[in-house]
């Protein structure tokens, strides 16, 4: 695959780098946001990241949700949930069942107990980002969503146009 051309001028070298500089400052910040929460939530609820990614996926969709719709929205292959799934299980945070007359189907949703405990997690969670965002003002906060909002949609048109990798 051949590099992405840059122009020759010390204007376009300068955008470049600046570009690459603000992706390695928005993984500096999710790594540092990821780090804080995971070691709260080991804290607080003995729990991991990628199982309160479920339970928050799966409290979205009370219906339930397949395996293969539950892989989709948290961006992960189902083998990277399915040892997530068979915990929750076994703690009975969620549930488990097959639709009528499809034995190779099955959904799963939380449960009561699942929901109850989701809810606790989730009100720390957010009391948790709201500490670690607290030194942004709410008009900071407001122009640096609609900033990335842009360079979403920056890359998701890239995406289309080049297709999926």
């Amino acid at each position: 695959m051949p590099m992405p051309a840059y122009p020759e001028t010390s204007a376009g070298l300068r955008d470049g780098k600046e570009k690459l500089r603000l992706w390695l400052k928005l993984l500096d910040c999710t790594h540092l946001i990821e780090r804080q929460l995971r070691g709260r939530f080991r804290a607080d609820f003995d729990i991991t990241l990628p199982r309160f990614d479920v339970l928050a996926a799966l409290d979205r969709f009370p219906e339930g949700l397949t395996m293969g719709g539950l892989s989709r929205r948290l961006r992960v292959s189902q083998g990277n949930v399915t040892g997530v799934v068979e915990r929750l299980l076994k703690e009975g945070e969620i549930r488990r069942w097959n639709p009528p007359g499809d034995r190779r189907t099955f959904y799963i949703a939380l449960t009561e107990q699942g929901q109850r405990n989701f809810d606790r997690m989730a009100a720390a969670h957010q009391a948790w980002i709201d500490e670690l965002l607290g030194g942004l003002a709410v008009q900071e906060i407001s122009q640096l969503q609609a900033l990335l909002s842009r360079a979403k949609a920056s890359v998701e048109a890239k995406e289309k146009s080049h297709g999926d990798a």
